[in-house]
């Protein structure tokens, strides 16, 4: 699969031809190269960036996306050397990978603005995906009227298998779902959509209405606090336990009081 790469002091290339793209004088500088989820990969920007900062010549960074199971796929293949996961591991993944947790995130359900749902009920979230409720009529609290337009994620998304574990416990969201390969996406199809409703990462809610779920406000304060209910971990997998540049990123991340400042400005951080 191919992934558009953003770049952190390297050149863009397909991450299966790094080896032939990188000048053989910038070899010398160990290139780390991550895949997957689209919820993380703001926050593996921005820490990306600040490690290259604080340590200048160590190490530079290549990031692409395409979905956590893509990036759990990416490095147990050896495509890549972190794959960023937004989902809990599975028993289905391939064997040799480590899950190393570095933040926590709250996925919040988005309604358009001109829709402006206060709070839903997990019964109510799961009819409403499920397919069970149909009309915002039925919806308490809607000002919407009309077909509901249900926005979602892929297969292949960490934030659906979260949103499927956590929202919907034994109901299946329907088939009929507008799948979306990303949280940019399913936040711009809410915002162009007075009848929608979605799902997305918190960092993503910007033009949206963020319903409360179970009484509690979809925010920041919240999933900190442990109150709000929808909260997932946010993963750095790699293809055994870390070791050298990998490692030492890694162990920054989880452990450097300015890394995990930098979590704390929009999600929830280990310490």
């Amino acid at each position: 699969m191919t992934t558009r790469l953003r770049r952190l002091g390297v050149c863009a290339a397909s991450v299966g031809v790094l080896a032939a793209v990188v000048p053989a004088a910038a070899q010398a500088t160990p290139v780390i190269t991550m895949s997957g989820s689209t919820s993380v990969a703001p926050l593996a920007t921005l820490l990306a960036k600040a490690y290259v900062k604080s340590h200048p010549g160590k190490v530079k960074f290549k990031l692409a996306q395409g979905g956590s199971d893509v990036g759990v796929a990416d490095v147990a293949a050896g495509r890549v050397t972190i794959g960023n996961s937004s989902r809990d591991p599975k028993s289905s993944d391939p064997g040799g990978i480590f899950f190393n947790k570095i933040a926590r995130d709250a996925i919040c359900l988005a309604t358009n603005p001109k829709n402006p749902l206060a709070n839903l009920s997990q019964d109510t979230i799961q009819a409403i995906f499920s397919g069970d409720i149909r009309d915002w009529s039925q919806v308490p609290g809607a000002t919407a009227t009309g077909t509901i337009d249900l926005v979602g994620r892929t297969a292949a998304s960490g934030t659906q298998d979260a949103f499927q574990k956590i929202f919907m416990g034994t109901k299946t969201v329907t088939s009929s779902i507008a799948a979306k390969a990303s949280n940019g996406l399913v936040q711009q199809a809410v915002q162009s959509d007075p009848n929608a409703i979605g799902y997305v990462s918190l960092d993503f809610v910007a033009g949206t209405n963020a319903a409360g779920y179970n009484g509690v406000a979809c925010n920041l304060r919240n999933a900190k606090s442990g109150e709000y209910g929808g909260v997932r971990n946010f993963w750095m997998v790699t293809r055994g336990r870390a070791t050298g540049v990998v490692s030492a990123f890694i162990s920054w991340v989880q452990n450097n009081a300015k890394a995990q400042a930098i979590v704390g400005k929009h999600w929830v951080p280990l310490k």
